[in-house]
């Protein structure tokens, strides 16, 4: 089984898992097939809710080459499984997907708003130097550091010493070890933009042999109570004496790095630096910065292209500018301004990212 197998068979279960699903994991869960759609790869998947029960259909997808992030379409009508019929299911139940959220954007533009589709979802990639998850150190780290009670038995109990799934103020957990590295080198690739750490974030993805995905699904609570419960139990996990690093938000932090950053959720501040990070890139033409992890509270990321201000100060902006839209729930429009001051008028535009794919709005700065 291939790495982006093995990861949508991870987001499958999770999903069928949810209340409004089955309820709880699936005792059977196969890829039955794979087709191509829009330029995309979608994966069939079989299952059964119970031994004897029958079996369903589901789909997974869409992934871009051999890639790990999918574009959402995750979905279940739980019609009966049918070899003869199960591509021609999967296909209609994608295009209903991609149907609702066109219709959702379209609306979105009626409205006038620039704000993504919230995926209430957090994910991330923990390195590790042995192929082996400690398992019990987590759950030590865990409930010591921040009160949370991981349950060996719980309504989605472990399915073996390497997967821990649990449910924690309604929203859903999952560690798993995955015996390889993160493919494609994008681990490596991506350490190199941590301007802080870079040749030791650096040195940490290329020692990597293994990792954890780590994920929590928010379900009905807000995307911050989500990323805050994320930064728990990823900082738990980096306490293990195999953890190099964290590869998430588009950039490597070492384990010190990021558990010191998530302690400030002691004091009841919001770990804003492990869950948006802030890129930086200087050349002869001034200074550019970008964000990576406003998507995943529902906004669209940022970027301030070539400024003739001092990287500190683009920096600082960039940092205030994030926590406004997270923790406010401020809004930004194209053709509208910001400032801190009334004199201060710096002009948005929404357009093609420079530094991060799809859309950004772009800061006058």
């Amino acid at each position: 089984m291939t790495e982006q197998e093995k990861y949508a068979t991870a987001v499958m279960e999770e999903w069928l898992s949810h209340p409004q699903e089955l309820g709880a994991k699936p005792t059977k869960l196969e890829i039955a097939g794979t087709f191509e759609l829009h330029g995309l790869r979608y994966y069939i998947f079989k299952f059964k809710k119970s031994v004897f029960g029958s079996w369903k259909v589901a789909v997974c997808g869409g992934y871009e080459g051999e890639g790990l992030g999918h574009c959402g379409h995750i979905f279940s009508e739980m019609e009966a499984y049918d070899p003869a019929t199960a591509q021609e299911k999967c296909v209609a139940m994608v295009e209903k997907i991609r149907q609702y959220w066109s219709e959702q954007a379209s609306q979105q533009g009626k409205d006038g708003g620039s704000e993504t589709q919230n995926q209430k979802g957090f994910l991330g990639f923990v390195l590790l130097s042995t192929p082996e998850f400690q398992a019990e150190a987590f759950r030590e780290a865990v409930r010591a550091d921040w009160g949370i009670a991981c349950p060996r038995e719980s309504g989605h109990e472990d399915s073996d010493d390497n997967t821990i799934v649990f449910e924690e103020e309604g929203m859903l957990v999952t560690i798993g070890l995955m015996e390889a590295k993160v493919p494609d080198g994008e681990a490596e690739y991506w350490a190199n933009s941590n301007y802080i750490t870079r040749d030791a974030s650096v040195a940490a993805a290329q020692a990597h042999v293994a990792h954890l995905l780590v994920a929590v699904l928010g379900r009905d609570r807000a995307p911050a109570d989500a990323g805050i419960l994320f930064v728990k139990i990823a900082s738990a996990c980096l306490k293990a004496s195999n953890a190099l690093g964290i590869y998430t938000r588009g950039t490597v932090w070492l384990p010190e790095n990021y558990i010191q950053n998530a302690m400030v959720i002691k004091a009841g501040e919001f770990p804003m630096m492990d869950l948006v990070f802030v890129g930086l890139y200087r050349d002869e033409k001034g200074v550019s910065s970008w964000t990576n992890g406003l998507r995943s509270f529902g906004k669209t990321e940022l970027e301030v292209i070539c400024s003739r201000q001092s990287p500190s100060d683009v920096l600082e902006l960039m940092y205030n500018i994030s926590a406004y839209l997270i923790q406010q729930g401020a809004v930004l429009r194209s053709g509208e301004t910001l400032g801190y001051t009334a004199e201060q008028k710096l002009p948005l535009t929404l357009s093609e990212g420079v530094y991060i794919e799809g859309e950004t709005m772009k800061i006058g700065f």
